[in-house]
């Protein structure tokens, strides 16, 4: 594969996507987004790596790894989004552009959910599109790629 890296990364839940809540979720599994991730980044010229940790020590790595290839990131971080500093300081490192997505809009659901750490570290955020929120921060990390 040619084309700028990226990577996308997913955190705790996210490989239960198509069982875990559907009617919240949708239907979608998460080889399902791995096929989506990988056939937008195709077509902006993207080499795209999508991963899933439940696992918040592999994630942080997987970021440093990232800040250390000066490599772009996509980043659900899940219900890590909330609390975790150790995540919000490894995305803090970044070298290159990192998007937030979420599946959902945290800010339409329950209360604990309204505050994202990693919002204020992030390139941008985009939320509550589904597998799209996934395309759209693709796109634009084509676009300040370029």
């Amino acid at each position: 594969m040619t084309g700028r890296r990226v990577l996308v990364l997913n955190g705790p839940n996210l490989g239960r996507l198509g069982s875990r809540e559907p009617e919240r979720y949708g239907t979608t599994t998460f080889a399902d987004l791995v096929a989506e991730c990988e056939k937008t980044g195709a077509e902006l010229g993207l080499q795209v790596e999508v991963r899933q940790t439940d696992d918040e020590a592999e994630l942080v790595g997987w970021l440093h790894e990232a800040a250390d290839g000066k490599l772009p990131v996509v980043l659900n971080p899940a219900a890590f989004t909330h609390y975790s500093y150790s995540l919000r300081d490894a995305c803090a490192q970044r070298t290159a552009p990192l998007i937030e997505v979420h599946l959902t809009n945290p800010a339409t659901r329950e209360e604990f959910r309204h505050t994202s750490v990693v919002a204020g570290v992030a390139t941008g955020t985009i939320a509550g599109f589904g597998v799209d929120s996934f395309r759209l921060a693709l796109r634009a990390i084509s676009s300040l790629t370029d």
